[in-house]
């Protein structure tokens, strides 16, 4: 256990380098200068606050922290540990900020203008059509890079907190979440997806790709080739219940797109089986450390499966009318804007009643992470299917608080194990 502070620390550093690098890669000109700006302003302002107030409550006895499970090093009384939350907020909130209000970059989609630049619904065909981006560029934008964390932190708290530790099979576990796992998931929807979003005006952005039809094959092969090899691994490190759980899980990426099967046009279906693309890896990240899936863990899946299910419900609404068009069938489609988010908010309160009567403490906690959802859709209660899109505003800040949610679980799951473990 030693240094775990500094483990954990590392660990959870990756989405925040991956979120300063996206901003860096993605920003032009002025909005590069504001978000240097941003992050150095509050980077010292946070810096300086931590140093001040680390130092106050330690030297009052309120905190006090094990040089075991530490570096050792220490600014006053505060261990340089300490200073990564503030690094962490101070660049990543900024830079997922950065990235979800730049104007799209042209190489997103397909070439194209994006509906609302040109102020067209619908993308129009352009003749001289130009050259669709570098495939790497493709694929990048196509996995979905602010959702990366969305995945890897399910299976990296589940193993931690099983595990109590984080060694090779925990890493690379994560990175597979992380990464091949979203391209294969959004990749192979962005194939099949491709007609419906044409129409779509948030395609082309960082809420999914456009894929030009040239690049359909490259990603699908992409998708397979970069997700077989994780997939060995864990099946030969992990138990036959892990590996069935992983099969499971990848069932479900490849059913929920793919003609023939198609889930996500199953009303209801789409959205459990949407949900179980997160809550999935908390539960291969759970079984392959050899933990039991007793009747606390459960609750805490069948609580997070409730709060996956609302969101892609609620997110389905901003869509009805290009899923109608394009005569695609959804939740949203069947039960109509106003019903879905009705559904989805009583998705949420189950939820939480579900974390706070049947989940051991301190799990039952991870219940005040879900109240800003339930805030935001209820500000939606009144919406029908003309003013559907409206809702689009409130799934933005679903992005932000997917960000704030996994914070809030992460500390939980910290806490129980090197607190209150």
């Amino acid at each position: 256990m030693t240094g775990i502070y500094t483990t954990i620390n590392l660990t959870m550093s990756i989405p925040v380098l991956g979120a300063a690098a996206i901003a860096l890669w993605r920003l032009r000109g002025a909005e590069r200068r504001r978000w240097l700006l941003g992050v150095g302003g509050s980077l010292v302002v946070l810096l300086v606050l931590t140093a001040i107030f680390d130092n106050l409550m330690i030297a009052a006895g309120l905190v006090a922290y094990d040089d075991a499970l530490t570096s050792g090093l220490r600014l006053g009384l505060a261990p340089i540990e300490d200073f990564s939350y503030a690094i962490a907020a101070a660049v990543f909130v900024p830079s997922v900020w950065s990235v979800l209000t730049a104007r799209t970059p042209a190489a997103v989609a397909d070439g194209h203008t994006s509906p609302q630049e040109s102020g067209a619904g619908v993308r129009d065909s352009v003749p001289d059509k130009p050259a669709p981006p570098a495939l790497l560029t493709t694929l990048f934008w196509s996995s979905r890079p602010v959702s990366w964390v969305n995945t890897a932190a399910p299976f990296a708290l589940a193993y931690f907190l099983a595990t109590g530790e984080f060694d090779l099979v925990g890493v690379i576990g994560t990175i597979f979440f992380l990464v091949p796992y979203n391209l294969a998931m959004y990749g192979i929807n962005d194939v099949f997806d491709y007609e419906s979003d044409l129409r779509n005006p948030r395609k082309g952005g960082v809420e999914g790709a456009v894929l030009d039809r040239s690049r359909h094959t490259a990603t699908l092969v992409a998708s397979a080739v970069t997700t077989v090899p994780f997939l060995a691994y864990l099946v030969l490190v992990g138990s036959a219940e892990s590996s069935l759980w992983l099969a499971a899980s990848m069932f479900a990426v490849i059913a929920y797109s793919v003609k023939g099967l198609r889930f996500k046009e199953v009303p209801f279906l789409d959205s459990v089986t949407s949900a179980f693309h997160f809550v999935s890896p908390a539960i291969i990240g759970w079984t392959i450390a050899g933990a039991e899936l007793t009747a606390g863990v459960w609750a805490c899946l069948v609580a997070f499966l409730l709060w996956g299910a609302a969101s892609q419900a609620f997110g389905a609404v901003q869509d009805v009318r290009f899923d109608r068009e394009a005569d695609l069938k959804s939740v949203a489609t069947v039960l109509g804007a106003r019903s879905t988010v009705w559904f989805a908010l009583t998705c949420y309160v189950a939820a939480v009643l579900v974390l706070l009567i049947c989940a051991p403490w301190p799990a039952s906690g991870a219940a005040f992470a879900i109240l800003p959802y339930l805030a935001t859709v209820a500000a939606y209660l009144g919406v029908d299917d003309s003013t559907a899109e409206v809702t689009h505003e409130g799934w933005k800040r679903f992005l932000v608080l997917n960000m704030l949610a996994g914070f809030c679980v992460t500390q939980l799951v910290l806490w129980s194990v090197l607190v209150w473990s």
